[in-house]
């Protein structure tokens, strides 16, 4: 293997800004997905599969989540080369024991398993009222919170924990080397006449790998106490998390956030995988998604009124003065739909490495993407 593969994070940070220069450039919703499709089906997907990639990542940056928008194709290409993500693959269900459903990826695209996968977990909770998903052997599933959105959507709740098999990025509490990875958690629950749905959705790291790749792209620094150095000592430098040896990144929170993190290694590794976040799994330069998630119908909960004392509490927690700079309470969910809103009315702000990458990737495939990168 190339040291790319080796390094998937080094992938996805490897390109300068060039021509691009260091700004940020606003890029129109449907010609960055227009960009990225024609890149996923010349890198060998189908048309249909690189729609659902490509409008996945997209909706990552237009709801402010840019660590998981379009910048990863710099990490998807190499690892279809080197045989470690495997276009036009599908969810298939490989064991159902009551409400327990067992999915596997076949390392396929994960925007794609995950949605089918968190389809099924539906249909089975329309049914049941119920479903315990196990979701196993996918390539990266990207933004969490949308299979939050599905089943809220649907009108389930979810409660999904996602661990990262990789090379290891976050430092347990007390320590100073990368033992685990970072490890999302969501919670969702459907709108009602009075609420939005709430969307909870969260690295169990203090930070994203991808929003220090994001702040590369930007030249920027992170802020204060996220990082540290190869050498154990607290940084601001990104760049740490794109060397050999890394740095590492602190998990949220100190010990909750480690606590959190390694539950999700449990729970989607070790119990519903097979594939916990350690070296047996981890050397091999994958990035591999396994997620252990709860779909249940609110409505067969116990609390058939859940509806209006779910909008009760909402209104007690948004009727609580504001801090100074603060002009109301949000709720979960609220700031990615402002984001979104915004976004689309302006354009998706790209810095100059992200757009250098979108076009080097596609002149690689014979793609000129400069028109719909302007």
């Amino acid at each position: 293997m190339t040291e790319t593969q080796k390094d998937p994070f080094a992938a996805a940070a490897s390109f300068n800004a060039g021509v691009y220069g260091t700004g940020l450039r606003p890029v129109r919703a449907e010609r960055l997905a227009e960009a990225a499709r024609r890149l996923l089906q010349a890198a060998g997907s189908e048309e249909e599969e690189a729609a659902v990639v490509a409008d996945h990542l997209v909706e990552a940056n237009l709801r402010g989540h840019d660590s998981h928008g379009v910048g990863m194709l710099a990490m998807y290409m190499p690892a279809i080369a080197a045989g470690l993500l495997r276009p036009n693959r599908h969810a298939a269900v490989i064991g159902r024991f009551g409400p327990f459903l067992a999915v596997g990826g076949d390392s396929g695209y994960g925007q794609v398993i995950a949605r089918e996968a968190t389809e099924l977990a539906i249909e089975q909770a329309r049914q049941d009222g119920l479903a315990v998903l196990s979701l196993r052997d996918s390539h990266h599933i990207g933004r969490v919170g949308s299979y939050g959105e599905q089943c809220s959507g649907a009108g389930m709740v979810m409660l999904a924990f996602v661990n990262v098999v990789t090379r290891p990025a976050v430092a347990p509490h007390d320590g100073t080397r990368p033992r685990l990875g970072t490890n999302p958690i969501c919670i969702a629950v459907p709108a009602t006449q009075a609420t939005p749905a709430l969307i909870l959705d969260f690295a169990t790291s203090a930070v994203a790998v991808g929003k220090c790749r994001v702040a590369m792209g930007k030249g920027q620094e992170m802020a204060p106490g996220l990082l540290l150095d190869p050498q154990g000592e607290p940084t601001r430098d990104p760049g740490v998390m794109f060397q050999d040896p890394s740095g590492a990144l602190l998990p949220l929170g100190g010990h909750k956030g480690f606590g959190l993190a390694l539950m999700c290694d449990v729970l989607a590794g070790a119990l519903a995988s097979a594939m916990p976040g350690t070296p047996s799994h981890q050397d091999s330069g994958r990035v591999m998604n396994n997620m252990f998630a709860i779909v249940f119908d609110p409505a067969r909960g116990g609390n058939a009124q859940w509806a209006a004392d779910l909008d009760d509490l909402v209104a007690y927690v948004r009727d609580t003065p504001t801090a100074p700079g603060a002009d109301a309470i949000q709720m979960p969910g609220e700031p990615e739909t402002r984001t979104r809103r915004q976004r689309l009315a302006d354009g998706i702000p790209l810095d100059g490495a992200t757009l250098a990458m979108l076009d080097s990737l596609g002149r690689e495939r014979g793609l000129a993407l400069g028109d719909l990168l302007a």
